[in-house]
């Protein structure tokens, strides 16, 4: 398994010539949150799709919007 510090080195050489600070921001945001979901599914703390949708649902029910 790759430290912290190593998929940071690897995703800046990873980028392109012309890469700007936002790019950077981004890549390293996405990597971290691919890498959370990943631990979340290795200690089985995952909901289904079903219930994803449900508490979507509900959340935007409680909010009191319209659809649009």
């Amino acid at each position: 398994m790759n430290t912290v510090k190593e998929e940071a080195i690897e995703s800046i050489e990873n980028l392109d010539e012309n890469a700007t600070w936002d790019d950077l921001f981004y890549t390293l945001y996405i990597r971290k949150k691919v890498s959370e979901g990943l631990d979340d599914i290795k200690k089985d703390n995952v909901i289904s799709h079903e219930e994803a949708k449900e508490r979507l649902f509900n959340r935007w029910k409680s909010s009191g919007q319209k659809p649009a």
